[in-house]
């Protein structure tokens, strides 16, 4: 019988320590984690493998392996670890070192999980929309038109077409970044091909898309989870929020770039109906997504700069687009333009830093989920 050598990296132990999993030094291999977990496949079980694997510094394990991304941080392990070794955070912090390797370059990465580099992200988008002001020399609220009647129109302030052309590049940005990561990540998963997995799934790769996506609809993953199980609810919120959100701007550049028909847009209109219906359950998702990590921080944990950012940005996005519509309806300049300015930085942000941010979750372990059917891991 062969034996394997191994040769502990602890450089990278002590990135993961850094990177937020410390607990994992209290872990002594009792596999509560594995047991408890109802998400786990029960073929290739986890979390148990990869604390050993992170306790050993084996990286590339680590960073090709599927399973960190089918893990759910539903934080039933953290809850019954008998060591406080939090599996889930470890897990979580590895998730976000994986980023930093496929996603490029990765100086983002790590910036976006460093809260020290928060000003400097957020100078990017400040910067633009200022230099955008300067040149339409919209600075002073004296100076912004307003429309006819004497209103605010956020197209007066900053032109759509300047909106669209800051958007679109930070857009392409992230889908080049998202594709080039993803394509990497699913090389070093098949290794030298799927014929090395169990199997292929039935229905072929498209068959793999569409159970895949059927559970991201439904969300049942989630729902398997005990401690946190009401997470199924609030990420439903949100997931569906952000669907309507994208059928409202689809729309809405339909209307302007089709029907030269320009915003403001009636409060009746289907579009603007669409719009606030899914900011309103997009508030009360993310509100439900701050009060479970809290109600939960004792048996779970309270979470990591790295999850609090990407809560804290959605958050930041649905009240400032609320208040943007409500003081514009109100015709209160002083608050409605410095509050849509905040908005517009916001949604760069979001968009902009997506696959370097826990955003990035919802692609990468859409790759995994895909990647396990089709090689029959599960």
């Amino acid at each position: 019988m062969s034996e394997r050598v191994i040769n502990p990296d602890l450089k990278f132990v002590n990135e993961v320590v850094q990177a937020g999993g410390e607990s994992m030094k209290k872990c002594f291999q009792c596999a509560t984690c594995t047991v408890v977990c109802n998400v786990t496949p029960p073929d290739n079980p986890f979390p148990r493998k990869e604390m050993i694997q992170a306790q050993w510094g084996l990286k590339d394990e680590l960073f090709k392996n599927p399973d960190i991304w089918l893990c759910h941080q539903c934080s039933d392990c953290t809850a019954y670890c008998p060591r406080g070794a939090k599996p889930g955070e470890v897990l979580g912090a590895i998730r976000k070192m994986t980023l930093q390797r496929y996603s490029k370059p990765s100086f983002l990465a790590k910036a976006v999980g460093d809260s020290k580099y928060l000003v400097f992200l957020l100078a990017v988008p400040v910067v633009i929309f200022l230099l955008i002001l300067a040149s339409l020399g919209h600075l002073s609220l004296s100076s912004i038109p307003r429309g006819e009647d004497g209103s605010i129109v956020y197209a007066h302030f900053i032109p759509v077409p300047y909106i669209d052309a800051v958007f679109i590049a930070a857009a392409l940005f992230a889908a080049i970044v998202f594709v080039n990561g993803v394509l990497s990540y699913w090389k070093d998963m098949a290794g030298g091909g799927l014929t090395k997995w169990q199997k292929v799934h039935g229905g072929g790769f498209l068959g793999a898309i569409s159970s895949t996506i059927g559970e991201i609809i439904s969300h049942n993953r989630f729902r398997k989870c005990d401690l946190t199980n009401k997470r199924a609810t609030s990420h439903l919120l949100v997931f569906y929020s952000f669907v309507g959100l994208a059928i409202t701007t689809t729309v809405a550049i339909y209307y302007l770039y089709g029907l030269h028909w320009e915003s403001p847009y009636p409060l009746t209109d289907p579009l603007k109906i669409l719009a606030n219906v899914s900011a309103i359950a997009l508030l009360i998702g993310i509100g439900l997504v701050i009060t479970n990590r809290l109600k939960n921080a004792e048996k779970a944990g309270v979470g990591s700069y790295y999850d609090w950012l990407f809560i804290g940005v959605v958050a930041a996005i649905v009240i400032t687009g609320i208040l943007s519509e409500v003081t514009r309806l109100a015709n209160i300049a002083a608050l409605a333009y410095p509050i849509y300015f905040i908005h517009l930085v916001s949604v760069f942000f979001l968009f902009a830093y997506a696959p370097f941010s826990k955003m990035a979750h919802m692609v990468y372990r859409t790759t995994a989920m895909v990647f396990s059917k089709l090689s029959g891991r599960e």
